[in-house]
């Protein structure tokens, strides 16, 4: 799943504006910042289950990409669990929720530009350039949490 990014596929690089550059999302707590890295992971464990049957990427890595996402998700869940029941009825839930409709939003542009382009190689070339800024974002929020 890397590489380098195809040629033919320039032009739509150009075209793909994401709604919000997803390293400027504004997370300003802890525990704002633990919804996030839960919901950014579960937002890539998405989008990475969806029509990949165009990309150019093996079947294998895919797999062991999906699978990592997938273990990182369960054991960061158990993590949060009790804590989020707990905030659930804390007034500062709102601001749990705004940023969890945050992080979706941005994945929802990404999802619309798949789909717009019929899930080609170039749109899935496109996403794979794109993804990595995530994990940037996570390890800055990681980052803060240890702090």
């Amino acid at each position: 799943m890397s590489g380098n990014f195809p040629s033919q596929c320039i032009n739509e690089r150009a075209a793909f504006k994401p709604t919000q550059n997803v390293v400027e999302l504004s997370v300003s707590q802890k525990e704002n910042a633990k919804v996030a890295i839960q919901e950014i992971l579960q937002e890539i464990f998405n989008i990475f289950s969806k029509n990949l049957t165009q990309s150019a990427w093996d079947g294998t890595s895919i797999v062991r990409f999906q699978s990592g996402l997938y273990q990182q998700i369960q054991r960061l869940e158990a993590c949060l669990r009790t804590q989020m029941e707990k905030e659930l009825t804390n007034p500062e839930s709102e601001d749990l929720q705004l940023t969890t409709q945050r992080v979706k939003k941005y994945f929802q542009g990404i999802d619309a530009f798949l789909k717009e382009n019929q899930y080609s190689l170039c749109a899935w070339e496109i996403v794979r350039v794109e993804i990595p800024r995530c994990f940037v974002l996570i390890d800055k929020l990681t980052r803060r949490l240890s702090n």
